[in-house]
C-alpha cells in the first residue's frame, strides 16, 4: 500500500491522490487503507516517514495563548525540525523539495491544504488568515534552512528559546495581521 501511495502522490500530487485511488493501485479496499492510515494525511505522511503525530505537531504548534503564540510557535517549529524522531525525514523532505521539482509540488500541495484546512481557522475565519500563517511558516522555513541546512553559524548559534524571543513578535505581528506594532 504504502509504495503503490508514494506512486500516487508523485504522479498525481497531494490533492488529486484518493484513498480509492491508492487502495485500487495497491488491489486492496480503501477500508484496508484506512484502517492502517486513518485518513490521507497520514497516508502521505507515512509516504514521507514521517510519524503518525508529526502532522499533529505542526497543527498544535499553532496552539495557545494568543497573546505569545509568535514566541511559543517559533519555539515549538525549531523544535520539531530540530529534534525527535520526525528531524531528519522533514530535512529530507526539504531537501527533496530544494532539488526535485515532483518532491517540492508534493510539499507545496501538502503545506497548502494544511493552511486552509488545519492552521488558518486556528487563527479565525477567512483566506487572510490562512494566507498569514502561510508566511509564518514561509519565514520560520527559513530559519530551519538557515539553521540545519546551510549552517549559517550566527543563526545555528542561537538557541531555540533566543530565538524565540527574538522573532517571536514578528511572528507574532503577522500572525493577528498588526503591521503596525
Amino acid at each position: 500500500m504504502l509504495n503503490a501511495a508514494k506512486k500516487r502522490f508523485a504522479h498525481d500530487g497531494y490533492t488529486a491522490t484518493s484513498i480509492r485511488k491508492v487502495a485500487a493501485d495497491a488491489g486492496v479496499d480503501p477500508a484496508l487503507v484506512m484502517q492502517f492510515y486513518k485518513s490521507k494525511d497520514g497516508l502521505f505522511a507515512a509516504s514521507l516517514a514521517l510519524s503518525e503525530d508529526c502532522l499533529g505537531h505542526i497543527a498544535a504548534a499553532f496552539d495557545g495563548p494568543a497573546d505569545r503564540m509568535g514566541e511559543t510557535l517559533t519555539y515549538n517549529f525549531l523544535r520539531l525540525w530540530e529534534e525527535g524522531a520526525d528531524a531528519e525525514p522533514l530535512m529530507a523532505t526539504l531537501r527533496g523539495a530544494a532539488s526535485n521539482e515532483v518532491a517540492a509540488a508534493q510539499l507545496r500541495e501538502f503545506v497548502q491544504a494544511r493552511l486552509l484546512s488545519v492552521i488558518g481557522p486556528k487563527l479565525g475565519e477567512g483566506v487572510g488568515n490562512a494566507q498569514r500563517a502561510g508566511i509564518v511558516v514561509s519565514m520560520l522555513m527559513g530559519l530551519v534552512l538557515s539553521r540545519s541546512m546551510v549552517q549559517i553559524p550566527l543563526v545555528a548559534g542561537i538557541s531555540r528559546e533566543e530565538l524565540a524571543r527574538s522573532v517571536g513578535p514578528s511572528i507574532q505581528a503577522v500572525l493577528w495581521g498588526r503591521w503596525d506594532q
